[in-house]
């Protein structure tokens, strides 16, 4: 066993084998020797790539063959450890799982501060239990929608708290917008790639959703100006920040003159925010340039996490709240004045800025390993978004490419899933959160580096 002052080095065997292979290789061999003791830490990636003159993806690589072999095990934030006797079968068959790469969730907070922050915050709440068990105002509570106005300043956008409501995720609020913007048969503009849960609230409603062209700087403006003539739309939704798939960020020129054509033609705005403070530097909200126009959605499923089912919507007026609030209440009832309370506590006590903070931060380690293993292929992202927007190179179809990846325990989301207008380009949607470990996302991106690698296979009979 290796001493606590003496870091394990392994010594690769010299065949043909790959490194990450002979990495794996050497672990079971010392373990075997007993080199490396039962529950003994493994030295940091980042330590043994420098020590061995490798590059971190092919020893986190290396670490990964391990782990699925069920010679180690990982714990976030901790490292790597050898693992105890009948510990091995069980983690080779948690490795086997399949890698969901489809939920766009960001990665999930697993730092010890910020835990022990939120579970505060769920302490908190014990003493003032019994009231949040009843019927609460419609809307939001006023300290729920003061918390909403607070935490909107973030963005920065000011708005007063009697022009928000509180409601049971973004998913609720813009079921409420529509249904009072449109009418069975109406025509609403969206980007030519957009989300897909408003396709599914489109169908519900009967609506008929127009995709409006879209480029490296977000929705063409002459394009909506057309559409906007031609159709007469009742609505534009938009996510003009890191646009859910393509990681598309409307430019600040862009946003301007979509005001102007919105104001020309009289055309509600709905902003769905999701990523909108995920990047350190970004445009105004397209309400801080029209609240006169604007509906604007955000929520914390993109930074605390999707099971806290709580939005804020900020209304372009006061009278619209009354409205707005009479739908909702008709379709939900109300947000659960628990999870709501609990929303604004994090809010007020700064665990939200300090998990918003660990998501960027987290996006961004995970989008170094995209920029490393993915180097060379053809896809679309920001250094703090969750997501990529990978297109197919010409040996591959979105729809062969997917039952590649399927075959082999990643599941990915094709463009068909977004595509508004005409046929879907080829390309896929890859989340980066979630569940999945570092290590687990690195192994992922492998395997689909490997595979865009793969001449010809578009024929080879995975359609």
């Amino acid at each position: 066993m290796t001493s606590s002052q003496e870091a394990w080095r392994p010594v690769l065997k010299t065949s043909g084998q790959p490194v990450y292979i002979r990495i794996a290789d050497a672990i079971g061999d010392d373990i075997l020797a007993g080199r490396l003791g039962v529950g003994e830490r493994l030295p940091p990636l980042r330590d043994l790539a420098e020590t061995l003159q490798l590059n971190y993806a092919t020893v986190s690589r290396g670490y990964g063959e391990a782990q699925r072999r069920g010679l180690i095990y990982s714990r976030v934030g901790q490292g790597s450890f050898v693992c105890r006797p009948g510990r091995a079968s069980r983690r080779s068959a948690s490795a086997d799982r399949a890698v969901d790469m489809t939920m766009n969730l960001p990665p999930e907070p697993r730092d010890p501060l910020l835990r022990e922050r939120m579970e505060a915050g769920l302490r908190a709440l014990g003493p003032d239990l019994q009231p949040l068990m009843r019927y609460q105002e419609f809307g939001g509570s006023m300290e729920d929608r003061e918390a909403a106005v607070a935490w909107l300043e973030r963005r920065p956008l000011t708005v007063s708290e009697d022009r928000v409501l509180v409601c049971p995720g973004v998913q609720s609020a813009l079921l409420a917008v529509l249904g009072n913007l449109a009418r069975p048969g109406d025509v609403v503009l969206c980007e030519a790639l957009t989300y897909p849960g408003l396709r599914a609230i489109a169908g519900q409603l009967g609506l008929r959703l127009v995709g409006v062209p879209l480029d490296d700087d977000g929705i063409d403006p002459d394009a909506l100006a057309k559409l906007c003539a031609e159709h007469h739309p009742k609505a534009l939704y938009c996510n003009p920040v890191l646009l859910n798939p393509a990681a598309v960020t409307l430019s600040d020129e862009r946003r301007h003159r979509v005001v102007q054509i919105a104001r020309r033609h009289n055309l509600p705005i709905i902003e769905d925010d999701a990523y909108g403070l995920l990047p350190s530097h970004r445009p105004p909200a397209l309400a801080a340039l029209a609240p006169e126009l604007t509906y604007y959605l955000c929520g914390f499923s993109k930074s605390l996490g999707a099971g806290l089912r709580i939005a804020y919507l900020a209304l372009p007026s006061a009278r619209l709240r009354s409205r707005l609030a009479v739908t909702l209440r008709a379709t939900t009832v109300m947000a659960s004045p628990i999870t709501a309370a609990l929303a604004s506590c994090w809010v007020q006590d700064g665990t939200a800025d300090l998990a918003l903070t660990l998501t960027r931060r987290e996006s961004q380690a995970r989008q170094e390993l995209v920029a490393e293993i993915l180097a060379g292929a053809d896809y679309r992202s920001h250094p703090e978004a969750f997501h990529v927007w990978l297109r197919m190179p010409p040996a591959w179809s979105r729809v062969a490419f997917a039952a590649r990846l399927r075959a082999q325990g990643i599941n990915v989301v094709v463009s068909d899933a977004f595509a508004v207008n005409g046929k879907p380009p080829e390309a896929v949607r890859l989340c980066l959160g979630g569940p999945a470990s570092r290590q687990d996302l690195g192994q992922a991106l492998h395997v689909i580096a490997d595979a865009l690698q793969q001449p010809g296979a578009a024929s080879a009979g995975f359609f």
